[in-house]
């Protein structure tokens, strides 16, 4: 049974590096590359806490112009299919609104089926393809998040690439 525990979602802090760090093993973030974020007006960063597990997961994104570019969305990976991820883009979207921004852009790899679904049903759609993004010369997909300029609501879109290679 996956019960939904309380998930608070805050600005990163310099006590949080530690728990970042170790949440994205897999794309190797260091404190100091988290540090250096932080320090760039532009980067916005969040974390989720749990009472009982502290962070679980963070989102690292860059606010240029009237966009939202998310560069890391991670969850620990034994408080994944919790709701935690879709409690951060939710604040993202937020921000989104708050901000007038009208695009929140991200790239997934094409192979995690669990991300794409979780964007798509929070109304990102597939708007291209970057060959060979990643270092291990996976593709990566484009996704989009379109926000009305004037009533801030969310713009349903189709794809408008495959999602399948």
């Amino acid at each position: 049974m996956n019960m939904r525990r309380p998930v608070r979602i805050d600005l990163m802090n310099e006590g949080d590096l530690a728990a970042v760090v170790a949440i994205d093993v897999a794309a190797k973030v260091t404190s100091e590359q988290l540090l250096a974020e932080m320090q760039r007006p532009w980067s916005r960063l969040w974390v989720a806490r749990e009472d009982e597990h502290g962070v679980v997961a963070f989102v690292i994104a860059w606010h240029v112009a009237e966009e939202l570019h998310l560069l890391n969305v991670a969850t620990r990976v034994d408080r994944r299919r919790h709701g935690i991820a879709r409690a951060l883009l939710g604040e993202v979207v937020k921000y989104a609104r708050t901000e007038r921004i009208n695009h929140v852009l991200l790239e997934v790899r094409r192979s995690n089926r669990a991300a794409i679904a979780l964007y798509r049903s929070e109304a990102f759609f597939a708007m291209g393809l970057r060959s060979r993004y990643y270092p291990d010369d996976e593709d990566a997909l484009e996704m989009v998040l379109r926000l009305d300029p004037e009533s801030r609501e969310i713009v349903p879109h189709h794809d408008e690439v495959r999602l399948e290679s």
